[in-house]
């Protein structure tokens, strides 16, 4: 029996913080080893430790996310594409560990491809801005397309369980549809910092809502892109066939008129 008014409101409401909650809960068991390396940076900056010891959190995180944070977060978009695309009645679990087990070749490939690109480009960036300083436009150069790839993880994630393409048309396609389609980015970035703002004054937020609320955000607007990108590919489509129809139809007029002047040259003679 369906709930109504505002006991049905309370009730959905309710339903709506359990799903984000639970599907949290499983991204962050799944990327924990990624999150522990974090933790461990995050109190070892915190107490004044040494370089090193940061230094080597990092290599950590960077060896650990494609085969933990990777695969967990493709899985996490699963879910929250079936919410976004209006099947809200998954089973979360099984969905979640479907996805995990379906894309986590493409999304270990995808991670290593990041995490390579992304490294190397932070060096790059850090050694020109710090050690070449007559060099420094190159530096800003590293700092833009540093930038543009890490954007474009928020449309990887969401290509990797919505398309059927191989691994590296996503990846090309995430990066392009990035530089292409700009303000749905920003609006995702500028929603997700909102999140992480919120989480940082209240850690539970993070905890138990962040991921996956940060998820759904980027999917409803990567779908949004989606859906007029598919329309306005429909649109072309029709008016390629309707110039197509004119011809047939010019053409088919070209030839009743030829056919019409035999005739009447038959009757002349």
């Amino acid at each position: 029996m369906e709930l109504k008014g505002a006991m049905g409101g309370i009730y959905r409401i309710t339903e709506w913080i359990t799903r984000i909650a639970y599907s949290n809960i499983l991204w962050l068991v799944c990327s924990s080893p990624f999150f522990f390396f974090l933790l461990t940076k995050f109190l070892i900056v915190s107490n004044n430790g040494g370089a090193n010891e940061s230094l080597q959190m990092n290599w950590a995180m960077a060896i650990v996310a494609p085969f933990t944070l990777f695969p967990a977060t493709s899985a996490l978009f699963a879910v929250v594409r079936k919410w976004v695309m209006g099947d809200t009645d998954i089973r979360t679990f099984s969905t979640y560990f479907k996805s995990y087990k379906d894309n986590y070749k493409q999304s270990l490939i995808g991670g290593i491809f990041y995490t390579l690109l992304l490294v190397i480009m932070l060096v790059d960036y850090t050694i020109y801005m710090t050690q070449f300083s007559n060099m420094q436009i190159v530096g800003i150069v590293m700092l833009i397309l540093l930038i543009v790839l890490f954007l474009s993880l928020f449309n990887f994630f969401s290509m990797v369980v919505h398309y059927h393409m191989t691994i590296w048309q996503i990846l090309k396609n995430a990066v392009l549809i990035t530089i292409i389609r700009p303000f749905r980015v920003i609006a995702t970035v500028l929603g997700s910092g909102l999140m992480l703002f919120i989480g940082s004054k209240y850690p539970a937020v993070i905890i138990f809502f962040g991921g996956s609320a940060i998820a759904l955000w980027t999917f409803y607007n990567f779908y949004g892109t989606f859906m007029k990108m598919q329309e306005q590919s429909e649109r072309l489509k029709q008016k390629e066939l309707d110039a197509q129809e004119e011809l047939e139809a010019e053409a088919l007029a070209n030839a009743n008129v030829k056919s019409d002047d035999q005739v009447n040259l038959t009757k002349g003679k």
